[in-house]
C-alpha cells in the first residue's frame, strides 16, 4: 500500500492540470475538507457591530473592485479571462452564499490553499477585511445598475480605502479601550510609519 502510494506520487500519475478536473469522488473529499476547516476556525469570530454602515459598504466596494472582481465578478460582470481559467472555479458572490460573516472574514484574512484565493491578512487589517465582508454581504440580490452605483460611491484609490481603514481601527480602539491607550496607539502607529520599510 505504502509503496503503491510512493510510485503513484513519484510516477506523477496524478494529473494536477487545472483544465482536468477532480474526479467526483475526489472534488467532493476536498470540498468537505475545505468546508469543515472554515466552520470549525470560524466558529469564534464575532462580526463587529456596524457591518451594515454606508462607510464599510463603500470601502468594502472599492476593495472588491480593485482585488475580487476578476475573480469572483459581480451583478452585470462578464467573465473575466482569469475567473475562466481558474480551478476549482471561485464562486459568484452576487449568489447566495451559505458562509456566515465570520466564515466569510476567516476566508479573506487566511485564504484557502490548493485554490486562487490569497491571504489578504498579510496585507490588509482587519477592520478593511470586515469592509470587504460588509459588501460581500450585500452583493446577493445586487442588481448590475446597483452594484456600480455601489462601486462609484467608494474612496477614489486603494491608498486612501487603506488609510480610511486605518483611521476606523483607531476609533475602534478608541471605543474598546479609552482615550490614553488609543493615544498611545497612535503614537506607536506614528513611530514605525517614520521608520523605513523594504518593500
Amino acid at each position: 500500500m505504502l509503496l503503491g502510494g510512493a510510485a503513484f506520487v513519484y510516477f506523477g500519475i496524478y494529473n494536477i492540470a487545472a483544465d482536468d478536473p477532480h474526479t467526483p469522488f475526489v472534488y467532493s473529499v476536498l470540498d468537505d475538507v475545505r468546508d469543515r476547516s472554515i466552520e470549525s476556525r470560524a466558529a469564534d469570530i464575532q462580526a463587529p457591530a456596524d457591518l451594515s454602515s454606508a462607510d464599510r459598504i463603500a470601502r468594502g466596494a472599492g476593495l472588491y473592485q480593485e482585488m475580487c472582481v476578476s475573480c469572483h465578478l459581480g451583478p452585470g460582470v462578464e467573465p473575466s479571462e482569469l475567473s475562466q481559467g481558474l480551478y476549482p472555479q471561485a464562486p459568484k458572490l452576487a449568489g447566495q452564499t451559505d458562509h456566515s460573516p465570520g466564515e466569510l472574514f476567516w476566508i479573506i484574512k487566511h485564504g484557502v490553499k490548493l485554490t486562487a484565493m490569497p491571504a489578504w491578512g498579510k496585507s490588509h487589517s482587519d477592520p478593511l477585511i470586515w469592509d470587504m465582508v460588509a459588501f460581500v454581504g450585500k452583493l446577493p440580490g445586487m442588481s448590475p445598475a446597483q452594484f456600480q452605483e455601489t462601486i462609484a460611491s467608494a474612496p477614489a484609490g486603494h491608498d486612501e480605502m487603506m488609510e480610511m481603514g486605518s483611521d476606523h481601527h483607531t476609533e475602534q480602539q478608541a471605543i474598546e479601550t479609552g482615550p490614553r491607550q488609543a493615544q498611545d496607539a497612535v503614537d506607536h502607529e506614528d513611530a514605525e510609519g517614520s521608520a523605513p520599510h523594504g518593500h
